[in-house]
């Protein structure tokens, strides 16, 4: 595989430093690969180095390919696979699962990990015994060398029957007051383990009635105002590092793109009515909802421009592609040089990232 070095074309960040506009967009990619292993050959290795890349995602099963294993195949290997990345990495990286527990949590008890309850299951308990749980999670993740769990889920359930939430067990609750109190506890204790957690899925996926994965969902007709509430309350007691966008539709809202792609869910009703400071991260940007409506590159300059910080390519679709990380880094370096995107907005995603980095200690001061 070849590499191409980009020009660098340079703008004065906030710590006076002159920072490569291709080093700030590396910085906002979280790309998925393939491998158990790697060597200096590899090509993530080499993706990591040439573009600079934010942060990678461990999975245990292929998609595209229908297989075991993916990245993960027991907690030793997992373990070196995670430093040896680190290790690799021009920029110390995030390293992110999916650990939220019950169905959707790539450390299967069979591979020799935890057996950690589904959020229903959760749901059913009080603070304390959730504390005590997810306190044992978080200290297998630190151990592990994982810096971000892509949880918890924050959606309330509204529909038992949604099959990408409530079907899944991944809802604490119907209840907002049930689902907060849960997740409060969730984040206490990997914020104990300096672990950043992420709210999902932005403005709520409870009501839906299909799955994202497979293509556009749209839910005007059953979203409810309550939806809301666990990202009010969680952000306003200082308990949200991260929030992960949904590729949902409410027209009541925004009748023309999902949450993913819009100004008026992420910079209105995010960050200017709820306040959220922290960093936006788009669901996988190869989901049917978006690569069924959406062509790849205009996407992805939607979703910076909307507000998007860090650009999740899980790579773990109906295909595989190995460069795919290069692919969207030469589309949002060029959208910069063409005017599409504004440097101030790629500034700004990449300064959120810099201090998210900087407070769990991924970078130093």
């Amino acid at each position: 595989m070849v590499f191409t070095i980009f020009a660098h074309l340079v703008y004065p960040s906030q710590a006076e430093q002159k920072i490569a506009l291709e080093d700030m967009v590396g910085q906002m990619l979280l790309v998925g690969f393939r491998g158990t292993d790697i060597t200096e050959n590899s090509s993530i290795v080499q993706m990591l180095y040439e573009l600079n890349l934010g942060g990678v995602v461990l999975f245990d099963y292929d998609v595209p390919s229908q297989s075991f294993p993916r990245n993960i195949l027991d907690p030793k290997q997992t373990q070196k696979l995670i430093a040896d990345l680190q290790r690799s990495s021009k920029t110390p990286l995030l390293v992110a699962v999916d650990a939220e527990g019950g169905r959707i949590n790539r450390l299967q008890a069979k591979y020799g990990f935890l057996d950690i309850p589904s959020a229903q299951e959760m749901g059913r308990k009080t603070y304390q015994e959730c504390f005590t749980i997810y306190r044992t999670l978080a200290q297998q993740l630190h151990d592990l060398g994982f810096n971000l769990n892509l949880a918890p889920v924050v959606d309330l359930n509204l529909n038992p029957k949604n099959p990408v939430i409530g079907s899944l067990e991944r809802s604490y609750s119907g209840k907002s007051q049930k689902v907060t109190e849960c997740a409060l506890a969730f984040i206490a204790a990997h914020r104990e383990k300096k672990l950043i957690t992420t709210l999902k899925h932005f403005p709520g996926h409870g009501s839906s009635q299909q799955d994202s994965h497979l293509g556009l969902v749209d839910v005007t007709r059953t979203y409810e105002a309550i939806e809301l509430q666990p990202y009010r309350d969680l952000i306003q007691k200082n308990h949200a590092e991260t929030v992960m966008t949904a590729h949902i539709m409410n027209r009541k809202i925004d009748p023309k793109f999902p949450a993913t792609l819009s100004q008026e869910y992420i910079q209105h009703q995010l960050r200017d009515k709820l306040s959220f400071q922290g960093v936006v991260i788009s669901d996988d940007m190869q989901m049917g909802a978006i690569t069924e409506h959406y062509g790849f590159a205009e996407a992805l300059i939607l979703a910076i421009n909307a507000g998007c910080d860090l650009i999740a390519l899980a790579n773990n679709a109906k295909t595989y592609d190995e460069t795919l990380p290069i692919h969207a880094h030469r589309i949002i370096v060029a959208a910069v040089k063409t005017g599409r995107i504004s440097i101030q907005r790629i500034d700004e995603a990449y300064e959120r990232l810099k201090q998210l980095k900087t407070k769990y200690g991924i970078l130093k001061p």
